[in-house]
C-alpha cells in the first residue's frame, strides 16, 4: 500500500465503497490491520482518527456527513465481548443500536433553527442502557431504556423529530433557540403539539423556565391549526356545514361540554383531541382528566348525540379518510333514535 492509495487490498470493496470514514472492523475487512492504519494517520499522514476506532480516509477538516457518520460508527461498535447487547434495528450493521438525536439529527430532519453539523461542538447519539461504551471527543453518547426507532435520513439512523427534539432541549438552557426550535417542528409541520409535549415531558423538561412559555404557545398555535385543517376538510369534501365551536346543554340541566363542530339535525358532534396534557396517565390529574372526558362522551352518547373523535395528525395526514367517517356518521343518524333535545350555545 502506497502512501497516495486510500485502501488496497484483495477483498471486495465494502456496501459503502465511496465512504471515507470506516471503523477498525471495516478495515480489518478489508484487509488494512489496524497497525497499518495508525501509521497512517500520524502527523503528516493521509488519514487521521477522530474517535477510537474509527479512521477517515483523508487528510484536513471532516465533513458535516462525515462527523454523523464517525459519532454513530464509535457508538455503534461492538462490545469487548464481540456480541451485542440487543440484536441491530438499523440498515447498517456497523451503526449497531446507535442513532443520532438532538440538533444533529434536527438537522438532517431540514430545521433551519440547528446548526449545521460540520460546526456542532458535540453529535448526540443514543445507544441502549445497557452499553458501557462512554463518550469521547465530540460523540456524546446518551444512555436510554426506550430506544426510538430510527428514522433514516441521508443514509443515517436519525430520532423521530419530537424525540430528538425532547433530547436537543434538554441541553440546552437558551429560551431563544428553544422556542425557535419547538416554534419550527409546528409550524413546519414536522410533529404534533400534542406528541411533542409528551416527549418533552418524557424528558423531564416541561417544567423549565425555558420551555414552559414556549410550550403555551406551541399549544395554542396548534390547536388553531387543527381547526383550521377540520374547516378545510369539511368544506374540501363537500360535508353539510355544521355549527362551529358550540357548547351543548340540557335544557335547565347540566353543561354537556363543548364540541369543535355539531350537526343539530343529525345529532351529530366532533372533537378534535388537541390537547396535551401536562401529566403522565399514571398521574391523579391526568387520570382524573381522562375520565372527565370518557364521562361527558358517554353522556352525550346515551342522549343520542354521536361523538366523532378527530386527531391533528388524521387530519392532516388522511382529511379523506376523516371526512369519510364524519360522513358515516350523519348517514347513520337516519337509522337511531331521535336525540334528547339540547341546547345549543355559542361558545
Amino acid at each position: 500500500m502506497t502512501q497516495n492509495t486510500p485502501l488496497q487490498s484483495g477483498r471486495p470493496a465494502p456496501a459503502h465503497g465511496r465512504q471515507r470514514v470506516v471503523s477498525a472492523a471495516q478495515l480489518k475487512a478489508m484487509g488494512v490491520p489496524v497497525g497499518r492504519a495508525a501509521e497512517r494517520c500520524r502527523d503528516g499522514g493521509p488519514w487521521q482518527q477522530p474517535l477510537p476506532g474509527v479512521f477517515v480516509l483523508h487528510p484536513g477538516p471532516l465533513s458535516g456527513r462525515e462527523r454523523l457518520r464517525s459519532a454513530l460508527l464509535y457508538a455503534g461498535r461492538p462490545p469487548a465481548s464481540g456480541r451485542r447487547a440487543a440484536p441491530a434495528r438499523t440498515a447498517d450493521p456497523a451503526y449497531g443500536d446507535a442513532v443520532l438525536t438532538g440538533l444533529a439529527a434536527l438537522s438532517l430532519h431540514g430545521f433551519a433553527a440547528a446548526p449545521p453539523a460540520v460546526s456542532m461542538a458535540r453529535v448526540d447519539v443514543l445507544v441502549p442502557r445497557v452499553r458501557r461504551l462512554r463518550s469521547a471527543g465530540y460523540a456524546r453518547l446518551l444512555r436510554t431504556a426506550e430506544p426510538p426507532g430510527p428514522e433514516w435520513v441521508d443514509g443515517l439512523p436519525v430520532a423521530p423529530v419530537a424525540r430528538a427534539l425532547a433530547d436537543a432541549v434538554a441541553g440546552l438552557g437558551d429560551a431563544v433557540t428553544v422556542r425557535r426550535l419547538l416554534t419550527e417542528a409546528v409550524r413546519g409541520g414536522h410533529c404534533e403539539p400534542a406528541v411533542l409535549v409528551g416527549e418533552l415531558h418524557r424528558a423531564k423538561v416541561l417544567g423549565r423556565p425555558q420551555v414552559v412559555g414556549a410550550v403555551d404557545s406551541l399549544l395554542a398555535e396548534g390547536r388553531a391549526m387543527a381547526e383550521e385543517r377540520l374547516y378545510a376538510m369539511v368544506r374540501a369534501h363537500g360535508l353539510k356545514e355544521p355549527l362551529w365551536n358550540v357548547d351543548l346543554r340540557l335544557p335547565g340541566g347540566p353543561h354537556l361540554g363543548r364540541v369543535d363542530a355539531y350537526w343539530p339535525d343529525e345529532a351529530v358532534a366532533v372533537e378534535l383531541d388537541a390537547r396535551a396534557p401536562r401529566h403522565s396517565r399514571h398521574d391523579r390529574e391526568h387520570e382524573a382528566e381522562w375520565s372527565a372526558y370518557a364521562a361527558r362522551r358517554e353522556h352525550l352518547e346515551r342522549l343520542g348525540v354521536t361523538v366523532v373523535h378527530l386527531s391533528p395528525r388524521k387530519l392532516r395526514d388522511a382529511p379523506g379518510q376523516q371526512a369519510a367517517v364524519v360522513r358515516t356518521a350523519l348517514m347513520a343518524a337516519a337509522d337511531r333514535e331521535p336525540a334528547a333535545y339540547v341546547m345549543i350555545l355559542p361558545r
